[in-house]
């Protein structure tokens, strides 16, 4: 990938015991991300994405003084905008794993131990938002966030799409117009396959971190059942929220009306950041 090229002799220094030519990267939505053999290092795509880094650094390091049951990378150093480098960056610590394979959900047992292990790291994030400290460094969702989502969405997006987008636009807007303004959990914000990993033990994935805590707030966990359910589908969403015992009145209709906004919040994201590939792909089903 061209971004080994571009950035070799700063990939050298910050990932010493790795040489560049094997170094693997994933593209995020905020961040192209070098995973080395030990460490990882975030390289912001956007300047407003450089801006936001060190507000990332400490919500890492608040969740990694909370007990999750899972490991979250941890910030080794990093350079922000008018740091002393001339490329922003943020080194992590490396978890490992890799995302799970959909298609190993169609065991029973796997899906199982599966769903157990989400709704472990579910009820873990909602223990961390009552922690003190999580809730001095994480901002929480703001009130009205979802009417200005929805404002913001119209007066910013609605000029890209075509006729029929923003029909189907206004139909999930109004979905989410009036939920109400939760901050009682840590949400993920971004809690979909590709952010968490899994290893094998016992013939099981056991699940060993999450990345990408990016959008990380004090929020709704609809939100991230949401994204369990985008990720891998009612039945596994279904199983998660058995297990978790997530019943509470209205629940399911917040998860719905937040899945079905997934997209334009990518491509409003994307609007404020100027990353125009990151738009065009939330606003593919739009124009």
């Amino acid at each position: 990938m061209r971004i080994l090229e571009t950035h070799r002799a700063l990939l050298t220094r910050l990932l010493p015991d790795d040489h560049p030519d094997a170094l693997a990267v994933r593209q995020g939505q905020f961040q192209n991300v070098v995973i080395g053999s030990e460490r990882v290092v975030c390289l912001p795509r956007t300047e407003a994405a450089a801006a936001r880094l060190s507000e990332r650094a400490a919500a890492l390091r608040a969740l990694a003084g909370v007990d999750l049951g899972v490991r979250t990378p941890e910030p080794l150093s990093e350079a922000g905008a008018h740091g002393r480098d001339e490329v922003p960056f943020l080194v992590l610590s490396r978890i490992p794993g890799a995302p799970l394979e959909a298609d190993v959900l169609d065991d029973p047992r796997v899906a199982d131990a599966v769903a157990a292990q989400y709704a472990t790291l579910l009820a873990g994030l909602a223990r961390a938002g009552a922690d003190q400290k999580v809730r001095a460094v994480l901002p929480p969702a703001p009130e009205g966030r979802w009417w200005q989502f929805a404002a913001d969405v119209r007066a910013e997006l609605f000029v890209l799409m075509s006729d029929s987008g923003r029909r189907r636009a206004e139909r999930q807007l109004a979905a989410v117009d009036g939920l109400p303004c939760l901050t009682e959990a840590v949400v993920h914000g971004d809690l979909g396959a590709e952010n968490v990993l899994w290893e094998q033990t016992d013939g099981l994935p056991r699940l060993s971190g999450v990345v990408d805590w990016d959008e990380v707030t004090l929020g709704d966990p609809a939100e991230d059942l949401a994204a369990v359910g985008a990720g891998y589908g009612q039945d596994l969403l279904g199983r998660v929220l058995a297990l978790g015992g997530w019943s509470k009145k209205g629940l399911a209709t917040r998860i719905a009306a937040i899945r079905g906004t997934f997209a334009l919040q990518q491509a409003l994201s994307a609007y404020h950041d100027g990353d125009d590939e990151e738009l065009a792909e939330g606003l593919a089903d739009y124009r």
